[in-house]
């Protein structure tokens, strides 16, 4: 299959250079494409793109590759959907200047192919390629000085909430929503009515516009809950039978047995057998641990920021060089996944790129981290990061406790050691803690218990931490980390608070665009100043 190569022009029109004086103050990223697309989209990359149509096979010769590579930039710059993005080609002579073809009069790809497109780079994981690929264009366009750069590799690492794009439901409405969904892909299947396919089935309850407002019933009374939730599981219960018996084979395969699992799957996690009998069922107490919260979006979770704020969706990870403020690494989970795991998914990322941190400045919910111990182990740089806080509800915190790492000792402010092992909770012998004149203080302990200390696995880390947070020096260094927190709110603003597709994997293909972008903007703004700098020392 012949795959169409760009070649944009190094020249410019006298139309180019008219809308590049344009873009002196507004919207400067634009000329900055314009002026480097090629070196954007090298021949390495080129030829990345063009492999992953080869490896489909025969079929229609797809629509140049590396357009579409700049148009996708060009989508998550403008924030524009597919089909917008589209049109812009035609309407907006700065989409057209960049892409290199100016007074176009028809579209230069489609919808389908555009979205195909983006398939195949999520297919072969071409988003992170581009991403790598801005670093090295940073050292070829000369927008750091490597002579005054360290040679050390400092690293940052932050998250921020990603709202998803599913709509978050409660139990009822969750069932419900999954119910239609079975009872709708049958009907297509049957080629009938799904009215009268949910009556023949005995799930009347889904033809309604709201389950709710069809059950009619007073939803702060405990018992009219319970009944609305046995009437709608057993009206579930009853279309599944009925779709054994006429659908056999289809219940077995995708797309009906998905919907049907994820069925089973909301019963599973919020559902629990009525103690009463009958077959019915009531909602469970408390929360499922992975708990499924949309139904059109099978991986998005609750999440918590803090204590006072809980999100729906996702968390987003980078991983940023302190000293150029690039973003080197990005990552996205599910928002109930601990920062931890997404931290190995960073790591695995900056080896990939050949990168390995001598330093780290992390949050604490990173502190446990593998990529942490890798650094610790180096003991080229420190790591950087707000040592966990014990404050003991008003008793004797674990600070005022004297750790010895070598004898593996504790000893308590009046004078007690007991030996500990790491990772492990230590306790006092009651012997001594209950005549002693500051257990009033101390613990809260009962009698016949001493007090007791949990001693970290990364004890020696916390101790270094501790230290850190003492002096002045540390806590400027803590306070160097603001630079990770600044490019995220840039990278966070450019893809936007809530989710544009379904699933981690798309979303990450989003966040590594925008990360991206913003290291392109982060680079142009180095070039400037470099050229700037170079005209001053000439005149």
């Amino acid at each position: 299959m012949s795959i169409e190569r760009w070649n944009p022009s190094t020249t410019t029109t006298q139309l180019e250079q008219r809308l590049l004086a344009r873009m002196g103050r507004h919207r400067k990223l634009f000329a900055f494409l314009r002026t480097h697309r090629r070196e954007i989209l090298d021949d390495e990359l080129l030829d990345k793109l063009a492999e992953m149509y080869r490896q489909t096979g025969a079929g229609k010769a797809p629509v140049c590759p590396g357009l579409m590579a700049m148009a996708a930039l060009l989508q998550g710059y403008d924030k524009v959907s597919d089909a917008e993005a589209v049109e812009r080609t035609v309407v907006d002579l700065r989409w057209q200047m960049v892409l290199d073809v100016l007074r176009a009069e028809k579209p230069a790809f489609s919808q389908g192919a555009f979205q195909d497109f983006r398939h195949k780079m999520i297919a072969h994981d071409i988003d992170r390629l581009l991403l790598e690929r801005t670093a090295k264009l940073a050292k070829e366009t000369g927008a750091f000085d490597s002579r005054k750069l360290p040679q050390s590799l400092r690293v940052a690492i932050d998250s921020m909430p990603l709202e998803g794009a599913g709509r978050v439901e409660d139990t009822i409405n969750l069932l419900a929503h999954a119910g239609r969904k079975v009872a709708a892909c049958a009907a297509r299947l049957l080629d009938c009515d799904i009215d009268q396919l949910c009556a023949q089935a005995g799930a009347p309850l889904l033809t309604a516009s709201s389950v709710k407002a069809a059950l009619d019933l007073k939803w702060s009374d405990e018992d009219d809950k319970h009944d609305a939730v046995t009437q709608l599981s057993l009206q579930l219960v009853a279309l599944e039978r009925w779709l054994n018996e006429r659908l056999p084979a289809s219940v077995a395969e995708p797309p009906l047995k998905t919907h049907i699992e994820t069925i089973h799957q909301i019963i599973d996690q919020d559902l629990e057998p009525d103690p009463e009998g009958g077959g019915g069922a009531k909602i469970a107490h408390g929360v499922a641990p992975d708990r499924r919260v949309s139904v059109e979006d099978k991986e998005m979770r609750h999440g918590r920021k803090s204590k006072s704020k809980r999100f729906d969706g996702y968390k987003r990870h980078i991983a940023v060089d302190m000293d150029t403020a690039l973003i080197l690494a990005c990552a996205l989970a599910p928002a109930n996944q601990p920062e931890g795991l997404a931290a190995t998914d960073l790591a695995a990322d900056l080896k990939h790129c050949g990168l390995s941190p001598d330093s780290l400045f992390i949050d604490r919910a990173y502190v446990n981290a593998p990529i942490v111990d890798a650094v610790v182990a180096k003991k080229k740089g420190p790591v950087v990061c707000r040592p966990w806080q014990a404050t003991n509800r008003g008793y004797f915190p674990k600070d005022l406790f004297q750790i010895d790492l070598r004898s593996r000792t504790i000893t308590c402010p009046e004078g007690h050691s007991e030996a500990f092992t790491l990772g492990a909770t230590v306790e006092f012998d009651p012997d001594i803690c209950e005549p002693c004149p500051s257990r009033s203080r101390c613990t809260p302990a009962r009698t016949g218990h001493g007090r007791t200390i949990s001693v970290a696995s990364n004890e020696p880390l916390q101790k270094k931490l501790r230290k850190i947070l003492d002096t002045r020096a540390g806590r400027a260094q803590l306070r160097e980390r603001v630079v990770v927190e600044h490019i995220l709110a840039h990278a966070g603003y450019r893809q936007g608070r809530r989710a544009r597709y379904l699933g981690v994997r798309h979303n990450l293909w989003d966040w590594r665009r925008a990360a991206t972008i913003t290291n392109l903007q982060t680079i142009h703004r180095g070039v400037t100043m470099a050229d700037l700098t170079e005209q001053r020392m000439a005149a």
